[in-house]
């Protein structure tokens, strides 16, 4: 079994989804209140490491992915772009957690704007570290959610493997054709994985299906990743696995 480590874990969108692909979480960082007590409630028996900036991560269980979604605030086009100038990009952090800990894989979220906004200092950091990376944006309507939440995906496998295409060449689900096809074996293929159709939660009309909490707070919500979307990110990683 695959374990994973959880970064700006937030409610959990990114770990629940892990988890339903059969993955296995072994520790979390959050610091926000009400987030780290959905946290608590849903996985309590995993340590929540708090602080991403004053961890010791020679102390911390090595897992083999580490994931997380590093605040957008320098990214975004509804913030600051600043960059890697700006006070509030804790990617750094996270470089280190992979330089100490050099799980197998790494997973990232983040705004589509981020590649054209500091997102190759951040591939640089992953080759120096021994990482291959691949990418691509990737929407919550494509696995049949009812909005279109476009972010940002790297999956970063350490180094010793070919795999050095994007995941933009993969047959991921899109909204108009929400179920991948699988591609001549002679290539890299696309995801096997068939994402399950959406259902919405009933009677609420919200977007929140899956993840693990009847939110009351949409801050928590509008920060959250996709839980279907982790999923299907997973089974790349899975996937991944089974090959050379």
């Amino acid at each position: 079994m695959i374990t994973f480590g959880s970064l700006f874990s937030g409610i959990g969108g990114i770990d629940l989804g892990l988890e339903r692909a059969g993955l296995k979480c072994v520790w979390q960082s959050e610091i926000d209140p009400y987030a780290c007590r959905v946290l608590a409630k849903h996985w309590p028996d995993i340590p929540n490491l708090g602080d991403i900036r004053g961890i010791d991560w020679t102390t911390v269980d090595r897992a083999d992915l580490v994931a997380g979604g590093y605040p957008c605030q320098p990214f975004s086009i509804a913030g600051r772009r600043a960059g890697a100038d700006d006070p509030d990009n804790l990617w750094p952090y996270f470089a280190e957690c992979l330089r100490v800990l050099r799980p197998r894989y790494a997973l990232l979220e983040n705004v589509p704007n981020h590649l054209s906004l500091g997102f190759g200092p951040v591939l640089g950091d992953l080759a120096a570290l021994g990482y291959d990376t691949e990418w691509d944006c990737l929407p919550a309507a494509a696995v049949g959610a009812p909005h279109l939440r476009d972010r940002l995906f790297a999956i970063a496998r350490h180094a010793g493997t070919e795999h050095r295409r994007t995941m933009a060449d993969r047959d991921h689900p899109r909204p108009d054709h929400p179920l991948p096809a699988r591609r001549d074996a002679s290539g890299f293929g696309g995801s096997t994985h068939r994402p399950k159709p959406w259902t919405p939660e009933p009677d609420l009309g919200r977007v929140a299906n899956g993840i693990p909490h009847r939110l009351d707070r949409i801050r928590t919500l509008g920060n959250a990743v996709v839980p279907q979307v982790a999923e299907h990110l997973a089974h790349i990683i899975l996937e991944m696995e089974t090959r050379p």
